[in-house]
């Protein structure tokens, strides 16, 4: 067989497989749609006053604390009556000094009292006589006028022995040491005994049971700050406590160049002098661009979103987040403010994928 008449037939047979080839792709069914790998919900991005937000720490310290001492001294502790930690309020006894020579000493200067009275009633009497015979020669003047000044000075006598027995009643009231104000025993130095000098301490009283958070600051912070903006802090235990601003420092650490904010705590709110806590403090509000928490998505420390076209297919966006309340996010950069959301399922996607949308939330 001659090479051309192979050649033919080898011809003849390729245009036979093409043909067949192609008989076969137009007989076969079309190629079935991609199908949806997930079903989720979507949301649109709400824009929301939000309150900025100033971190900070610092000590957890009395509002105002009271020291109680001796008012008198050498007298002797006779009675302790509270301890460490005890409520108290004003004017409660908390301990008694010995009594037994400030009450003998008012005895006798009660009698003194008695005394002079009785001198005093004598010379008026004698100085009433005098008055009355003045004129009708009976008396001298000179003895008038000795009856006329003998009641004069046993008048300022009673009056020095009765302020001599006010002041010895007032030592014996200073013998009651008590509360100063409505509060909390922070420390006790009073020992039942011991001989106190005037002016010795014996308690300290956090007034008012009142605790304040002294966040520290920068100056431009610091700055920012006004008087009855919203605190938030969370105490050593984990408890969040809500309290005020009450003011800010008028002046910076010399060593830090920090700043003190005085946020007052409400009463009974479990903070400990002496502890440290960190939180937040509310300044004037800003609008924020926020979606709901579980639509950011956290992949190799960046945070994501998904957002669906007109065919449900999702795309992904870097974005970058800030604040954070009431579980959402604020989104300051890579979202548009129009954009339709993936809310949840998110975690689950990757970029282009096909969605089915159960449901859509403004």
């Amino acid at each position: 067989m001659s090479k051309k008449i192979l050649f033919g037939i080898a011809a003849a047979m390729l245009i036979v497989a093409t043909g067949a080839l192609a008989l076969r792709a137009l007989q076969a069914p079309a190629e079935a749609p991609r199908p949806a790998v997930l079903t989720v919900t979507a949301t649109s991005p709400q824009r929301q006053d939000w309150p900025q937000l100033l971190s900070a720490s610092g000590a957890l310290v009395a509002w105002q604390e009271a020291v109680i001492g001796a008012e008198v001294g050498s007298l002797r502790v006779s009675e302790l009556f509270v301890d460490v930690g005890s409520v108290v309020t004003k004017g409660q006894e908390l301990a008694r000094l010995s009594q037994d020579s400030t009450r003998a000493e008012l005895r006798k200067q009660e009698a003194q009292v008695a005394q002079y009275k009785a001198s005093l009633s004598q010379a008026q009497a004698n100085a009433h006589r005098a008055r009355v015979v003045k004129d009708s020669g009976a008396l001298s003047e000179q003895q008038v006028t000795e009856y006329l000044i003998t009641e004069e000075t046993a008048r300022a006598t009673l009056a020095a022995a009765e302020a001599d027995r006010e002041a010895t009643r007032i030592t014996l009231a200073k013998t009651v040491v008590r509360a100063v104000d409505d509060g909390v025993i922070t420390s006790r130095s009073a020992t039942l005994g011991n001989v106190v000098a005037a002016g010795t301490e014996l308690f300290r009283l956090l007034r008012q049971n009142r605790v304040e958070w002294n966040a520290e600051l920068d100056a431009q912070q610091l700055a920012l700050v006004r008087p009855g903006q919203k605190a938030h802090l969370i105490l050593p235990g984990g408890t969040r406590v809500d309290g005020t601003v009450r003011m800010a420092a008028p002046s910076l650490s010399a060593s830090t160049s920090r700043g003190i904010v005085y946020v007052a705590l409400p009463g009974g709110s479990g903070a400990t002098v002496g502890s440290y806590a960190s939180g937040e403090i509310e300044l004037e509000a800003r609008s924020a661009l926020t979606v709901p928490q579980s639509a950011v998505v956290l992949r190799d420390g960046r945070a994501y979103v998904f957002t669906l076209n007109e065919d449900n297919r999702v795309a992904r966006h870097t974005v970058t987040t800030a604040r954070r309340r009431d579980n959402r996010v604020e989104i300051t950069e890579g979202l548009a403010a129009d954009a339709r959301v993936v809310e949840s399922g998110g975690a689950f996607l990757s970029d282009g994928a096909i969605v089915t949308v159960a449901e859509a939330r403004p």
